[in-house]
């Protein structure tokens, strides 16, 4: 499954910058505003986006290039794109996790 990392690597402009902007939606605890971000945290749930999109379909071993994965992933890579245009998004995981 591609990281999000490898998706930074491979993106274009507008790519990259939706994934900052993910990374930065996951702040070190405790860290002051100008802090990286938990690059760990955010590639988790980058992980998880991945799966809920796939739903209940069975992962593959991890050099496969099976569709169903390919296609979580173009949409993980979307939902990026779109959030990123939306002022003060929060992680649906982390939303998720919150219970708010």
């Amino acid at each position: 499954m591609i990281t999000l990392h490898d998706v930074f690597q491979q993106g274009n402009d507008r790519v990259r910058a939706a994934v900052l902007a993910f990374g930065t939606r996951h702040p070190a605890d405790f860290a002051s505003p100008d802090s990286e971000p938990n690059w760990k945290k955010a590639e988790k749930h980058f992980t998880h986006i991945i799966e809920m999109i796939m739903g209940s379909a069975v992962l593959p071993p991890p050099d496969s290039a099976d569709g169903p994965v390919r296609r979580a992933e173009n949409a993980a890579v979307g939902f990026l794109l779109a959030v990123n245009v939306q002022p003060n998004y929060r992680c649906p995981i982390c939303v998720k996790m919150d219970g708010t």
